[in-house]
């Protein structure tokens, strides 16, 4: 079954069985590209949109209560999740997401007229565009949703995963801060540092980047709501943008504010951009910490194996008892995913031509699937690779007691030309560096004990 709808360029063919309208159809029509549909946190972030507008718009009287109360019952229904199979469009389409804008309108109008017993497509008692969508325009709904979206998805979601496995990481540096290892420089053996240490870096880089994404966040709550068209706001009333700002921010607990600059901030979506390239950053350090890990890892009997990852299932099809490091796999790739969309948003964000950008979809359905991606990388990480962890003591004292750069302490007592003959000599004779500088009667064992602690060079070892 189906019924006929309409819209400005005249009738089209609508299944009884759906709440949108005329423009929806027609996107589905021709922009059916791809499988990827507009961000599922989009259609929340419209919802709260409209129901500020409408909120703003009836109290300056040109929207009446009831209509207001419509529109306020319809979108809350659109949050609680009621009606998500009622926005199938497609991110390739219309640069603007004109027609996600009138799909939002339209199933509001279609439920509306359900709630209140008229026919669908009857546009009573709410029309989409005279009611819906009064005192808007796509060009600062779309924007300001994108910027919702964004904002909530950060705040909600990707700050509080990243904290959590900073402080799952933080409690694993505490537990090992005492656990002396041999540290590393462009592959080969350095001088010694504590497994808690090394930990403790990874910490401080998830530290930074949640003190960047905060930041990054903030600068996404002016929005570009009353802006309408171009930002010169016509078609509203004046105050209209800043009382509906300050509704988004009652609902959402968040500073939404009216953007002082709406040219700017429908011309062009820097902010957003910034946003992704913090998305990026971030990737990048889960990508190092993935690797590393992955790569301390690695043997068990023929690499470094200083650390056991939890063996959460089997590693091969062919190999019995072999165990791999998906669970850091997984993280370095969608890491590379999320840095790769950073690509893509940079350029649809500086591709803004004139007085509004049309890389609108392209640019929220990078960001938003970078927030899913660290969000759920940064959870399964935490819970079935961090948590589980453990250290190899036995190969990690092994590899610290035989670690040539041990002699880096002797420069001081012996100085740097024997230093180096007891690294070499330990080298050719496949000595340790305590045999090596007592079979070159260099130092006594006591001497070396006490100089060679590699527990003393942990920190500034120098007494002046």
């Amino acid at each position: 079954m189906s019924r006929i709808e309409t819209d400005g360029l005249g009738k089209i063919e609508v299944s009884d069985d759906v709440l949108w309208g005329a423009q929806t159809q027609r996107s589905l029509q021709y922009f059916s590209i791809g499988r990827e549909l507009i961000p599922h946190e989009m259609i929340e972030a419209f919802a709260i949109f409209k129901s500020a507008c409408a909120v703003s718009n009836a109290a300056s009287g040109r929207l009446s209560e009831e209509r207001r109360d419509l529109i306020l019952k319809v979108c809350t229904e659109i949050t609680d999740g009621q009606h998500d199979s009622m926005f199938p469009l497609h991110v390739w389409m219309t640069g603007s997401g004109t027609q996600f804008n009138m799909n939002i309108n339209e199933v509001i109008s279609n439920r509306a007229s359900q709630l209140t017993g008229n026919a669908l497509g009857s546009k009573i008692p709410l029309h989409p565009n005279d009611h819906v969508n009064m005192s808007q325009s796509s060009n600062d709904s779309f924007p300001s949703a994108m910027h919702i979206a964004a904002v909530l998805g950060t705040h909600r979601r990707l700050i509080p995963a990243l904290a959590r496995l900073r402080d799952a990481i933080a409690q694993k540096a505490e537990e090992w801060r005492d656990l002396v290892k041999v540290g590393r420089t462009h592959l080969q053996d350095a001088v010694p540092i504590t497994l808690g240490q090394e930990w403790y870096g990874y910490a401080g880089m998830l530290t930074e980047n949640i003190a960047r994404l905060e930041a990054a966040r903030d600068g996404l709550l002016p929005l570009a709501l009353g802006g309408t068209a171009l930002g010169t706001g016509v078609n509203t009333d004046v105050g209209f943008d800043t009382r509906a700002c300050a509704e988004i921010a009652r609902v959402t607990g968040l500073t939404f504010s009216s953007g002082e600059n709406k040219f700017a901030l429908q011309g062009a979506h820097d902010a957003l951009a910034h946003l992704s390239g913090c998305l990026r950053t971030t990737a990048g350090s889960l990508f190092k910490i993935a690797n590393d890990i992955r790569l301390l890892a690695c043997g068990p009997r023929a690499g470094f194996g200083e650390l056991h990852l939890p063996e959460n299932e089997p590693g091969s099809s062919i190999m019995p008892g072999k165990i791999n490091p998906t669970q850091a796999e997984a993280l370095a790739m969608l890491a590379i995913q999320v840095m790769s969309n950073d690509v893509a948003v940079g350029f649809g964000s500086a591709s803004g031509m004139l007085d509004m950008n049309v890389y609108k979809p392209l640019m929220i359905h990078n960001i938003m699937q970078g927030i899913t991606l660290l969000h759920d990388g940064s959870e399964n990480f935490r819970k079935y690779l961090v948590k589980g962890i453990k250290p190899n003591r036995e190969r990690i004292q092994h590899d610290l007691e035989r670690s040539l750069v041990l002699v880096t302490a002797l420069s001081p007592a012996i100085g740097y030309d024997k230093a180096s003959q007891v690294a070499h000599h330990a080298m050719e004779k496949g000595q340790s560096p305590r045999e090596a500088a007592l079979e070159l009667g260099f130092m006594t064992s006591e001497e070396y004990d006490r100089v060679a602690d590699p527990r003393l060079m942990l920190g500034p070892n120098i007494k002046v």
